[in-house]
């Protein structure tokens, strides 16, 4: 079982070294954020995942070689559990929605404040799925095969109620106080969510919910 009080493992992921270590400068002031290791571009990002097993990886989206979204399909595919925050220039939607759909948990951008970036961190390590309202819009608008439409009339009640704080951006441990539930049995409602509804992970589950009316007002 992880301890609580042990740091939270971060893996740095860009191509620019200046990047790094800026990043890196920053973070390691931080008393609850590890900074494990670097990468400068997707391949590295994959090994280096593999071998120091982060639990946030700090991706970059433009690298040479492997770029960042195929570094997290390839993630994705090992059954990583590393929880990937997206740090890029970019603010087009057509860049950020193959991000999201490859299965990061979020984004920032390269401008972020300092304070806001180890609140992503801390939020995307809590369970939190980081995505902004207009790029939600842009994902449902999108009707391209890729978005699940699952078969949500096969969930029970409660598994409802538990999607609907999904789609709210709520952690397993948020959702166990908000309903008075153990977070094991929150955990077990969200695996037999993702299993109906036949998506990957929490970011999907909570477009289904958007796009199908059940995100309620959890």
């Amino acid at each position: 079982m992880p301890d609580a009080d042990a740091p939270i493992r971060v893996l740095l992921v860009d191509d620019h070294q200046v990047v790094r270590r800026g990043l890196r400068t920053f973070l390691e002031v931080q008393g609850d954020i590890e900074v494990v290791g670097e990468a400068a571009d997707g391949a590295e990002a994959v090994a280096r995942t593999q071998e120091l097993a982060p639990d946030v990886v700090l991706m970059d989206l433009k690298m040479p070689g492997v770029d960042g979204i195929e570094a997290l399909r390839l993630l994705k595919e090992e059954g990583s559990p590393a929880r990937i925050l997206i740090v890029t220039s970019f603010t087009e939607h057509r860049t950020m929605v193959p991000a999201l759909r490859a299965g990061a948990a979020g984004y920032v951008y390269k401008d972020v404040d300092p304070e806001a970036l180890a609140g992503a961190i801390r939020s995307v390590h809590a369970g939190h799925v980081l995505l902004q309202p207009e790029l939600a819009a842009a994902l449902l608008a999108d009707s391209g095969p890729q978005v699940p439409q699952g078969r949500g009339g096969a969930l029970t009640d409660r598994e409802r109620e538990v999607l609907g704080h999904i789609a709210a951006g709520r952690s397993n441990r948020e959702i166990a106080r908000s309903l008075h539930l153990s977070e094991k049995t929150v955990k077990t409602h969200v695996s037999n969510i993702l299993m109906k509804l036949d998506v990957a992970d929490r970011t999907q589950a909570a477009l289904w919910a958007v796009r199908n009316g059940a995100a309620g007002d959890s």
